[in-house]
């Protein structure tokens, strides 16, 4: 039984009803609901003192540490929904592969995946692979009642294009090269890390999540028809894998304005917008049927209250006519944001939006 799922003769889990899984459904709220990409950390003090002289990898698998951090902006800034304190690498770290998470750099991978013989290193992930998960999210949705968690994974490409490079770029030529060059192998690639990222997701709704989020975030680097021709079909497999619980599916990525509507293809019920595109554009890019969520440009946040204001009144307006609307940022929260600024912009928009 998952927190979308009624079936005849059962009764709806306690986050059915909340606003957030009624936007993700499209069905009228109480108000636009709220949460924040990267809300889980970054910005707030308590987060940086309970991991104070713990590595990113090692507290992602500390259960009790999982759940405090993940519920830090839930009590701070009252939003509707959690997401789940961890990180797109996890799962890859899990099946055994030799990498890390660099401070001020980003994930590392020792050796990177550039043969076709490099793919026996991806194995499949089973759920006692990542039981810290399961444990974090029980104990997680017995602390948070009616408020919806959100688990997550990184998509398909992104994933590829950290093993491909061995880390961060800017100009994935690695990635890019294999995709041209030798699609077969790129093609390959994709497909075993969409069936790891689909067994991730599905411990994560197994074990209670209510909703999950697919991150694809570098895949705006690349032009509709590549993403059309490499990436689209491992992405819609992932959500193919956990379409039968019936939780809503987000998709987002950054700079995807020209792939917003291949983004909803691959079977998104919400797509993510980053601030680019207003949202009055996206949903005409995005078409009917799908919710929307976003998209207030993170660095508002450093500008005066009324400025916040404004800009937030303006996302709303332009999600005024949409199906679905979940008030997010159009990226993560910035670490130097003031924490007291995104728990106005709550309150603000949960006001504002009242119906």
């Amino acid at each position: 039984m998952t927190a979308n799922d009624t079936p005849t003769g059962k009764q709806p889990t306690v986050t059915y009803d909340s606003a957030f899984l009624k936007a993700c459904r499209r069905e009228p709220v109480p108000h636009t609901p709220v949460w924040f990409m990267r809300q889980a950390g970054r910005s707030l003090p308590e987060y940086r003192k309970v991991r104070e002289g713990i590595p990113m990898l090692e507290s992602c698998m500390r259960p009790e540490l999982v759940t405090e951090i993940t519920l830090q902006p839930v009590r701070r800034h009252d939003v509707d929904a959690a997401i789940y304190f961890s990180d797109i690498v996890v799962p890859l770290k899990a099946i055994g592969l030799d990498l890390d998470i660099k401070p001020g750099v980003g994930p590392v991978v020792e050796q990177p995946i550039r043969t076709r013989a490099d793919l026996a290193r991806l194995r499949d992930l089973a759920p006692e692979d990542v039981t810290y998960v399961t444990e974090a999210i029980g104990m997680l949705t017995r602390e948070l009642g009616a408020t919806p968690l959100i688990g997550f994974a990184g998509a398909p490409f992104t994933l590829a294009s950290y093993l491909v490079e061995g880390g961060p770029s800017r100009t994935y030529e690695n990635a890019k090269a294999m995709m041209y060059g030798d699609p077969e192998l790129w093609a390959d690639l994709l497909d075993r890390l969409a069936d790891i990222t689909a067994a991730f997701l599905k411990v994560q709704i197994e074990a209670g999540a209510s909703a999950v989020q697919l991150f694809d975030s570098w895949v705006g680097a690349l032009a509709p028809a590549d993403y059309r021709r490499s990436v689209m079909a491992a992405s819609a497999k992932v959500f193919d894998a956990v379409a039968g619980y019936g939780v809503p599916r987000i998709h987002f990525g950054v700079g995807t304005g020209e792939l917003l509507g291949l983004m909803g293809e691959a079977g998104a019920d919400v797509v993510g917008v980053d601030w680019r595109v207003p949202l009055d554009e996206a949903v005409r890019r995005v078409g009917p049927g799908k919710a929307l969520q976003g998209n207030l440009d993170p660095t508002v946040l450093f500008t005066d209250k009324d400025t916040v204001e404004a800009r937030a009144r303006e996302v709303l307006d332009a999600a005024a006519g949409l199906e679905g609307h979940v008030f997010n940022l159009g990226h993560g929260v910035m670490p130097n944001t003031d924490p007291d600024a995104l728990t106005r912009l709550v309150d603000y928009v949960h006001t504002h939006s009242a119906r």
